[in-house]
């Protein structure tokens, strides 16, 4: 501790809390790579210039970076948290950018308006398990304890000794890091991913959430001097255990699985907050009567578990204990039996005026309640639009030959069928696995949306929705499996991921509106039709801007043709972690929606690193959780309409198709697909153990099938990052070149006033200071033909300086990155090392590739991949 002690320095000051830390942690980190591994520690403190041995003593140095990347970002975490608090201390609750107070101040609207706003504001995050997740559960639970420690170092009250032991404390915690390993040795099962989702609940979210409403009834206290009725609604949607495109490991079996999981999680949740509260709300019935109808209804509660009268004379103690017996025994048919017990304790205690004690441990459960109910999240079912077409077309060949999928008899006979009041009764027997696994699914969707709990099951969402038959198809399906015939109760959501697809979308959502049963089903959800839009998919297909654009014309168009049959349109937003993939800064993302297309209600999804950055913590999700809320309120009450400006459409369009096209010609060039399988990692990414679902869809060996998860993580990995910013630069300079002077202005007016304009060309600028030619060039090395290697990269780099002097034209001249400090701060503590763990990668690729073995992948070269996401802060 002596020795530990002389490093440690006196607590930081706010400005320069954060290097404070760092510096500390590199010393704690520096202590374990001199006990575990003294010849990392001494390349760890060399020159980034100095190569690492490609061999099995590189295995300690890439898990020694990934660990001190990692500690970077909790670090990171931790001082923006701090960063609120001190904002809301020094400068009030509206200082707190993206808070519920800064939000209602700018608003300035009157209390009825808010309350009418926020009784139907709706944030739903939605929890995925793509592949993109590289830390096993045990190494977040350790990330989470290194995260409270520093929490724990905040406070200016400690002793140098005691801080020293809080220090000591967490340097034991990097060495556990050390030794439990990051890197997966077997691939998780599905279960082991279901309970990686739930760990988040248990860990963060279920204590976050009644702080989030907190601080809305604290925001309004502030701004309109008085609390609302009303609170924000949150809704948790989890594809962990209802995903199956692609991925055969998700059967019925275990879609029920994580059904009986989740409600297990959360009864346990609130089994534990009744035992503390109970174990606390010791109040005398002597020293403080209850008025009789409190007391009258208390002991009704009481009644239901006659042992609880050992607590005599104590009815809350009581009553609490009541309410957990009655839990575990599965006494409750609906959540609103336990919330209105809950209700009947918060009523009691402000009878006796003791809303302090109701506030504090009966308010926050009644509200988790209202969010979770008895399934911790609402589970989404998924499948792919070729399985639920290639179902039907086998159900049908039992009767007779079926006709072609995308014939007019295809078509009518669907809608024959579905029409039909006696749908023939289906056996089962004689189908595939395929079809009756199913069917089986869609009989398990019915027996929840019938149980005690409807909302335990949300929407069947159907990717690669090509057509109005696609969703046709699944209401024949759910009709097949048992479902009625007048009004299905089952929420069919397209998936529009493809460019066609999404400038199909409107059309696809007519059609299926005309026929009859489809509409009375959709009709039944209050005139509300979901929708979720593909970002990673039509990425992939056209390029960065093009799919931009392409999603926010396809908003426009289908609020529009819903809104001509008298249905609003809802959108379920697929983004992931990364700029190509939807990735960007969340606020920013969702004012620069189309005006009318939140209405109050936001869906997104939550995909894999991007699920530990958020909700690891309590403080993290908190603040996540108030952001989606406050932007989604901003937008709903002030969605940013401005006058129209065709001109902006018109540029916006030819740039959409400009970048496309250069985009799709990089694709479409003779021997891409060998460079992109040669100078990336993507064939060996596929045996890096850290998800359960498959590279690819249906196992085939092409671009068109490769998932986009992979294909953007690849990207990453060699530096390329062409997702996020290709085409670009061809775009604008063929723009400029015939539009001229007036195009020009029209350019700079965009990039000034069109929200979806100056974020895209931020998040390019972003993908653009992050990408390195140089480090791209190395991998492009790893070709073995040397025309196709030059031809390509050659295009490669020449768009990319395209792309930044497109950007540079926008921004005035300005450097690359020089307009988002502290991105460019925090990638810079990384860029070196980052370097040359790249240049140990293209090394161990080459090494693998010339000596391979069969279904193996080096150790090192795994590490690799590892550390490099880990250095970049997500992978696809």
């Amino acid at each position: 501790m002596q020795a530990l002690a002389r490093n440690i320095q006196p607590t930081p000051e706010p400005s320069n809390y954060a290097e404070g830390l760092r510096s500390e942690l590199r010393v704690l980190w520096r202590n374990i790579l001199l006990k575990r591994a003294p010849h990392v520690a001494t390349w760890a403190e060399s020159s980034p210039l100095q190569p690492i041995p490609a061999g099995p003593e590189a295995t300690p140095y890439l898990q020694a970076l990934s660990i001190w990347f990692q500690l970077l970002r909790i670090i990171d975490e931790n001082a923006e948290v701090r960063d609120r608090r001190l904002a809301e201390t020094n400068s009030g609750p509206e200082a707190v950018e993206g808070g519920f107070s800064e939000v209602l101040s700018d608003l300035s609207l009157t209390d009825s308006q808010i309350k009418k706003l926020t009784a139907v504001l709706c944030a739903g995050p939605t929890l995925t398990a793509h592949p993109t997740e590289a830390k096993r559960v045990t190494v977040l639970e350790i990330h989470r304890r290194i995260y409270r420690n520093l929490v724990g170092l905040e406070t200016q009250r400690w002793t140098p000794t005691e801080r020293a032991e809080l220090l000591n404390g967490l340097e034991g915690e990097v060495d556990l890091l050390w030794l439990t390993g990051e890197l997966r040795l077997t691939r998780p099962s599905l279960r082991d991913e279901i309970e990686w989702g739930l760990q988040f609940f248990r860990d963060a979210i279920f204590n976050a959430v009644p702080q989030v409403m907190n601080r809305f009834d604290q925001a309004c206290l502030h701004v309109l001097g008085q609390t609302l009725n009303e609170t924000p609604d949150i809704r948790f949607h989890s594809w962990i255990g209802g995903d199956r495109d692609g991925n055969p490991n998700v059967t019925t079996e275990m879609t029920a699985l994580a059904l009986q999981r989740g409600r297990e999680t959360v009864l346990n949740l609130y089994r534990q907050v009744l035992e503390q509260a109970a174990s606390r709300l010791s109040i005398s019935a002597l020293i403080l009567p209850l008025p009789e109808l409190n007391r009258a209804r208390i002991q009704e509660i009481i009644n239901r578990f006659p042992e609880a009268g050992r607590n005599r004379n104590e009815p809350f103690r009581q009553a609490l204990n009541a309410i957990r017996h009655r839990l575990t025994d599965g006494g409750y048919d609906h959540i609103s039996q336990f919330v209105s017990d809950l209700d009947a304790l918060d009523n009691a205690l402000c009878a006796v005026n003791a809303d302090i004690l109701a506030r504090r441990h009966v308010r926050p459960l009644r509200r988790a309640a209202t969010v979770f109910g008895f399934r911790t999240t609402t589970l989404d079912i998924r499948q792919n639009s070729t399985v639920t077409t290639d179902v039907l077309a086998e159900i049908w060949s039992q009767s007779g030959q079926a006709p072609d999928y995308g014939t007019a008899e295809w078509s009518a006979r669907l809608r024959t069928e579905l029409s039909d009041q006696n749908l023939p009764y289906q056996s089962r027997d004689a189908l595939s696995d395929q079809a009756q696994e199913l069917l089986a699914l869609l009989a398990l969707v019915h027996s929840v949306r019938s149980g005690p709990d409807p909302k335990a099951i949300g929407p069947f969402i159907l990717s690669m929705t090509r057509s109005a038959d696609d969703m046709l198809g699944v209401y024949l399906l759910a009709r097949y499996a048992g479902f009625g015939s007048e009004t299905l109760d089952i929420s069919v959501v397209p998936l529009f991921e493809t460019i066609a697809d999404l400038r199909n979308a409107p059309a696809i959502l007519l059609d299926v509106l005309g026929v009859p049963l489809a509409r009375r089903s959709l009709k039944s959800n209050g005139n509300v039709i979901e929708v979720m839009l593909g970002y990673s998919d039509s990425g992939k297909d056209g390029g960065y801007f093009c799919s931009t654009w392409e999603l926010e014309r396809a908003q426009r168009r289908i609020v529009s043709a819903l809104a001509s049959q008298g249905f609003k349109a809802t959108f379920f937003h697929g983004r992931g972690g990364s700029v190509s993939r939807g990735g960007a800064p969340t606020g920013r993302a969702i004012a620069a929606q189309p005006s009318g297309t939140i209405a109050g209600r936001l869906r997104v999804t939550e995909q894999g690193e991007v699920v530990s950055t958020k909700y690891a913590n309590r403080g993290t999700a908190a603040a996540h959780l108030e952001l989606l809320l406050s932007s989604t309120l901003r937008h709903t009450a002030n969605p940013g309409e401005t006058p129209a400006r065709p001109e902006f459409d018109d540029a916006l369009d030819a740039l959409s198709e400009l970048s496309q096209t250069a985009y799709v010609s990089l694709l479409q060039m003779p021997g891409f697909l060998d460079y992109f399988q040669q100078a990336s990692p993507v064939e060996e990414l596929a045996r890096l153990k850290i998800g359960s679902r498959p590279t690819r869809r249906f196992g085939a060996a092409s671009l068109d099938d490769l998932r986009a998860i992979p294909w953007v993580f690849a990207w990453s990995q060699n530096r390329h990052l062409i997702t996020g910013w290709y085409g670009f630069g061809a775009a604008m300079t063929s723009f400029r070149k015939f539009r001229g002077a007036r195009g020009d202005e029209v350019l700079q007016d965009m990039f000034n006033d069109s929200r979806l304009f100056r974020l895209a060309v931020d998040e390019m600028e972003k993908s653009l200071y992050q990408a390195d030619m140089d480090i791209a060039a190395q991998y492009g090395e790893l070709v073995p033909d040397a025309e196709t290697r030059q031809r390509i990269s050659r295009a490669i780099k020449t768009e990319y300086d395209s792309a930044c002097s497109a950007v540079q034209f926008l921004t005035g001249g300005q450097t690359i990155g020089h307009r988002f400090p502290r991105l460019c701060e925090r990638f810079d503590r990384k860029r070196a090392e980052l370097a040359r763990i790249h240049a140990l990668q293209v090394e161990l690729l080459r090494q693998a590739r010339s000596e391979p073995q069969a279904g193996s992948v080096p150790v090192p070269l795994l590490q690799s991949m590892n550390a490099i996401s880990a250095g970049l802060g997500w992978t696809g």
